[in-house]
């Protein structure tokens, strides 16, 4: 009980997760790639269920890294252009006017959140009862995927031979 506590107190130690930040970035620049960590801003969170069954959240967040949506005026309207990155899916325990322009923007993001979640991880959404849960922005522990670019001139690719603890790019 004592070790796995203090592995606990580790994990959320904010230097220690800087310190391993560090570390994965230094060896992925080894195997000649760019790694940068995507830290969520929190945003709002949708509440759906998945197969009709299963109830499913989905947490729309923001970060800099990610590129600023933008409008391209067309005929009869706006095309939207919004880059987003989809982290994989967990499973977590869980704890006992212009408005219109708004609201139409935001369904906008809903939308396309489903149908990312959708397309990426092979899962029907209900999308007819998805509701944006009020007061709620974010839903569970946040975590930091990675971005993955291979570096200009990089690191020739070392020989597969399983011994790598991380995977490959």
């Amino acid at each position: 009980r004592a070790l796995f506590a203090e592995y606990a107190a580790e994990l959320t130690d904010p230097e220690q997760r800087r310190l391993y930040e560090e570390e994965v970035a230094a060896l992925e620049r080894e195997r000649g790639v760019e790694v940068r960590f995507v830290h969520p801003t929190p945003g709002f969170v949708l509440r759906t269920s998945q197969e009709g069954s299963r109830r499913c959240y989905i947490n729309v967040c923001s970060n800099a890294l990610m590129g600023e949506p933008r409008a391209r005026a067309e005929r009869g309207g706006q095309r939207w252009e919004l880059p987003y990155s989809l982290a994989p899916g967990r499973e977590e325990l869980r704890p006992a006017g212009r408005r219109r322009l708004l609201a139409r923007f935001r369904r906008l993001l809903c939308d396309t959140a489903l149908e990312a979640v959708e397309s990426r991880c092979g899962v029907r959404l209900d999308r007819h009862n998805a509701t944006l849960l009020r007061g709620v922005s974010y839903k569970g522990v946040p975590q930091a995927p990675v971005i993955r670019s291979p570096l200009p001139g990089g690191a020739p690719k070392p020989p597969d031979d399983g011994e790598s603890p991380l995977p490959p790019f």
